[in-house]
């Protein structure tokens, strides 16, 4: 007995729906690195760098441990995505607002309040940290974190020192020295914050633009 033919009507509703539910596994698909990567901080935040397990962090993202290796070949790689996922675009904004100054002072109370706002999260920070309690075990990443978001901020900050120079905004310093100033302050309230838990300002209104002040303007009265 052969089986009745599908009208045209259903094959077109059978057709879109084999569609969608290729396009939903494509997005699906697209999605899990992102997963993945929340997952991988959750776990990281929650356990360590040393101690986090990718069968803990597969189990968080709802994959089974060979499937995270399809995208990351270990936790090394993990942490460098979060980096370039994370910390990088912010470093990115940096550069860009310092290229493109007209005005140095404003653009760095305007950069101030970029990091500012990063620095005020909590699992923006944790990346950081993360850097730092292995940087004695994994010199690469180390490397990677100095190459890709330490000397961007540092050199965007000195190109910025130095067009206010330039302009006639700043009077004649070491642009390595004003940038370690401004950069050392906002990295010692992150700390502050965030791992010895004092008492701090972070993320309120103003904060950065005191900090930033104080450097411009020193404490000596004239």
């Amino acid at each position: 007995m052969t089986s009745p033919r599908k009208s045209p009507a259903r094959k077109a509703a059978a057709r879109k729906a084999s569609l969608e539910t290729t396009r939903k596994w494509r997005r699906r698909a697209q999605a899990r690195p992102d997963e993945l990567l929340d997952a991988a901080l959750d776990e990281f935040i929650a356990k360590g760098f040393d101690s986090a397990r990718v069968e803990d962090i597969a189990r968080r993202a709802s994959l089974s441990k060979g499937a995270v290796y399809l995208y990351f070949k270990s936790k090394e790689e993990l942490l460098r995505a979060l980096i370039e996922r994370e910390v990088s675009p912010v470093l990115a904004r940096v550069g860009e607002m310092a290229r493109n100054a007209e005005d140095p002072r404003a653009t760095l109370h305007l950069i101030g309040r970029t990091a500012g706002a990063a620095i005020a999260q909590p699992r923006f920070m944790a990346i950081p940290l993360l850097v730092i309690s292995i940087a004695n075990r994994f010199p690469e990443l180390v490397d990677f974190y100095r190459g890709e978001v330490a000397m961007k901020a540092k050199s965007g900050v000195e190109a910025l020192v130095k067009r206010g120079i330039k302009l006639g905004q700043f009077h004649k310093v070491d642009p390595h020295a004003a940038a370690r100033a401004l950069i050392g302050g906002i990295l010692f309230e992150a700390l502050w914050a965030h791992v010895l838990r004092g008492p701090t300002k972070i993320g309120a209104p103003g904060w950065l633009d005191s900090h930033i002040d104080l450097v411009l303007n020193g404490l000596e009265k004239r």
